[in-house]
């Protein structure tokens, strides 16, 4: 519909004013918040992700589209929490133990929640008995890690064992990322996914997700 074409454009100009009132009139038409969210909300963030993806837009446009979906969304949390619509999926991230880095981790966490997942961001420093405590205690489907200094990523084998030593290494997936992580390192340390980027960060999330 016209008008959910008008919130993702709304969305990929950041305009923080102009979302939430889009998402509101979406809602006094009659559009159910579900609809509103995926195919208004959710679809302008994706489109701001891919063109982030190949340098259309840049980080400052992801910022400003993040706030703006950020107001639209207060508009909608709450009918959405009255008619029970549920979350992609709650995702763990952090940067790892012994590192300050959280540039990578941050614009992680807006994508994720611009695709529709529920990010509990732990911060940095994190450490691996505070990954898997948060894991069980938020029932999450993902734990995300970041890390780039090469000497803090052993952490991200000891977030790894401390999932499975909580019994959680089936059910919780893991996902690792920054500068200096490679593919073959996701592998050697039994994570799940490795991500290069913000980007292919939400779609093997999503892929995570949609394997449990």
């Amino acid at each position: 519909m016209e008008i959910l074409k008008q919130i993702s454009e709304a969305l990929l100009a950041g305009d923080d004013e102009r979302v939430p009132e889009l998402t509101g009139q979406a809602l006094q038409q009659g559009l159910t918040p579900a609809k509103i969210l995926n195919e208004g909300l959710i679809a302008g963030m994706e489109e701001v992700g891919r063109q982030f993806k190949c340098h259309d837009v840049f980080l400052p446009d992801v910022l400003l589209a993040a706030r703006a979906m950020t107001a639209g969304l207060e508009v909608l949390r709450p009918v959405l929490i009255r008619d029970g619509v549920p979350s992609r999926g709650k995702v763990v991230l952090g940067t790892v133990q012994g590192d300050l880095h959280d540039i990578g981790k941050n614009l992680v966490g807006i994508l994720l929640r611009g695709a529709g997942f529920e990010v509990i961001d732990l911060g940095h420093d994190v450490a691996p008995e505070a990954f898997a405590e948060a894991a069980a205690r938020e029932g999450a489907a993902v734990v995300g890690m970041s890390a780039l200094l090469t000497t803090t990523m052993p952490a991200m084998q000891r977030t790894v064992e401390a999932l499975r030593a909580r019994g959680l290494g089936g059910r919780v997936k893991t996902i690792v990322g920054g500068a200096p992580v490679t593919e073959e390192f996701a592998r050697s340390i039994g994570a799940d996914a490795h991500a290069f980027d913000g980007t292919s960060a939400v779609e093997r999330v999503t892929a995570l997700v949609q394997r449990a």
